[in-house]
This record gives C-alpha cells, sequence and structure tokens, in this order.
C-alpha cells in the first residue's frame, strides 16, 4: 500500500501515468524500462492495401473511399479513412527516372550489341525511337564496326558515300576526312600486317624519355634500347 501511494505521488510529480512509474519501480535493469517501438493495430489495417490501389488510380475522395468500405461492411470510421488518405497525400511522387547521360549512350552505340545487357539494350532502343537522326547515326556506327572486325575495307567507299548522303555533322566530317588517305585506310581496314609493333616500339622509347627527364642525351637512351 505504501508503494502504491508512493508511486501515485511520482507519477503526480512527475505528470506521468501510474502504470508507467510502477513499471519503472519494478525493473531489475534499465533495458526492462524500454519498449518496443511498434505500431499500434488497427480496425482499418487489412483495408490499407485497398486504399492505396484505390488511391493510385486516382481516387482521393475520402467520402467516397470510406463508403465504398462501409458497403463491404468494414468496420472503419470516417477518421480514420480520412487519418491515412491524409498520410497517402504526404507521400511524393515517385519522380521518373533520369534520362541516359551522352556517354552512356554512346558506350552503348560503339560497343557490340552482344556485349549489351537486356536492360542496356532495352534503353538504347527507346532513346533510337525518340531521336530518328541519332537512329540513322546508329545504324552507320553498326556497318563500321562491321567493317572494323570482319576486314571488308572494299566497302569502305560504299559506306562514306551512305554517311555523307545522311548529312549527319559530326559523321560525316569523320567519313569525308578518311579520304584523304583514302588508300591506306582501306589497306589497314584489309590487310593482316599492321604497324603495331613498330608503335610500341616508339611508345616504349617516349616512355624511357620521359623518364630521364631530359638529363641525358641520345647516348644515354641507344644503350638502355637494345638494337634489334
Amino acid at each position: 500500500m505504501k508503494c502504491s501511494h508512493r508511486g501515485t505521488a511520482i507519477a503526480r510529480h512527475q505528470s506521468w501515468g501510474l502504470n508507467t512509474v510502477l513499471r519503472y519501480a519494478r525493473a531489475a535493469h534499465w533495458q526492462e524500462t524500454l519498449r518496443a517501438n511498434r505500431p499500434r493495430s488497427s480496425r482499418l489495417d487489412p483495408y490499407k492495401p485497398y486504399l492505396e490501389r484505390r488511391f493510385a488510380t486516382g481516387c482521393t475522395s475520402v467520402t467516397r473511399l470510406h463508403r465504398e468500405l462501409l458497403d463491404e461492411n468494414a468496420p472503419v470510421t470516417y477518421q480514420m479513412v480520412r487519418a491515412y488518405i491524409a498520410t497517402l497525400r504526404a507521400v511524393p511522387p515517385h519522380a521518373p527516372p533520369p534520362p541516359p547521360t551522352v556517354r552512356q549512350v554512346t558506350g552503348w552505340l560503339t560497343r557490340h550489341p552482344a556485349a549489351l545487357s537486356e536492360e542496356e539494350r532495352a534503353a538504347l532502343k527507346d532513346v533510337l525511337a525518340r531521336c530518328p537522326e541519332l537512329d540513322a547515326a546508329a545504324g552507320h556506327v553498326r556497318d563500321f564496326g562491321e567493317i572494323l572486325t570482319n576486314r571488308l575495307g572494299t566497302t569502305l567507299p560504299e559506306w562514306i558515300d551512305a554517311v555523307d548522303t545522311s548529312q549527319l555533322p559530326d559523321l560525316t566530317g569523320f567519313a569525308l576526312h578518311l579520304l584523304r588517305d583514302l588508300d591506306a585506310v582501306i589497306a589497314g581496314l584489309t590487310l593482316h600486317w599492321s604497324s603495331g609493333g613498330t608503335e610500341g616500339a616508339v611508345n616504349r622509347i617516349k616512355k624511357i624519355k620521359r623518364q630521364l627527364y631530359g638529363r641525358a642525351g641520345f647516348e644515354l637512351p641507344r644503350k638502355m634500347i637494345p638494337l634489334q
């Protein structure tokens, strides 16, 4: 009895409920004073998915939604429905996904189609459907890729003519630039020989020269690079 009177006095002094004071008083450890923050169940819980679906379809009238639930004999009140619809209105609408960047679209166009994932192929198809000029450029890029991969250099003049006819500024400029040394470009896209080994040796010499920081003349690089 004395404990009850003391708990009542503490509750009155702290402006707490008596049950809260007794729970603190009976706890052996401070962890026992904590309660899990669990949402209270409501009679509206079974009908919340229905309200969400109706709200997503554009029906936002609380009166109409409440009447529909009453027609299903749902034990809910108008205030319950209004409070839940208010929470749905407070949620911001889902923002549309951002458009792909120029770097992404360029990568999709220049990579082999087999190297693209299903999502990337679908995204590229959507982009090309929105821009006829880009769709035409993509076709020329694929054709040029076939020439590179299969060494079809003899078909390069036809490709250049097709690009010139399309009048796509940047791609046309690249294609017409190939005419400045067309025979060499055709040979490079047709023959199996290449200057890759020579270019590799030149790059190696440049690397050694940069490592020396200009502190030696030609004699030292000649000793560092064996003659072949």
